[in-house]
């Protein structure tokens, strides 16, 4: 059984930064694109970030050159650096990777519980 387990979500001050993580334990053959998505109360869930395999990424308009993910393999975990946060940053946090269990699997959406980040002074 595939899990993801996030990390590192709080209350920072605007301009302050924080550091997401998002690692997938379990059955794992292999791993397509890890992706950040977010959700604000009353709104629905939205892409914020996302890498392929090859390490190519995009950005939600909002967050370009303020926030940065990457991924670790080996580890079968990705992160989100969040630097310059604004209050509007504030929300559920929820990571989502594609992957496959068994190499005989289809492509299949796994995704985290989700972490709270909140932007307040």
């Amino acid at each position: 059984q595939v899990q993801l387990l996030e990390s590192g979500g709080g209350l920072v001050q605007p301009g302050g930064s924080l550091r997401l993580s998002c690692a997938a334990s379990g059955s794992i053959f292999s791993i397509n694109t890890m992706a950040w998505f977010r959700q604000a109360p009353g709104k629905q869930r939205a892409l914020v970030a996302a890498i392929t395999s090859g390490g190519n990424t995009n950005y939600v308009d909002s967050v370009k050159g303020r926030f940065t993910i990457s991924r670790d393999n080996a580890k079968n975990t990705v992160y989100l650096q969040m630097n310059s946060l604004k209050p509007d940053d504030t929300a559920g946090y929820y990571c989502k990777m594609i992957l496959q269990p068994q190499n005989s699997d289809p492509w299949i959406n796994y995704w985290g519980q989700g972490t709270q980040v909140t932007v307040s002074s």
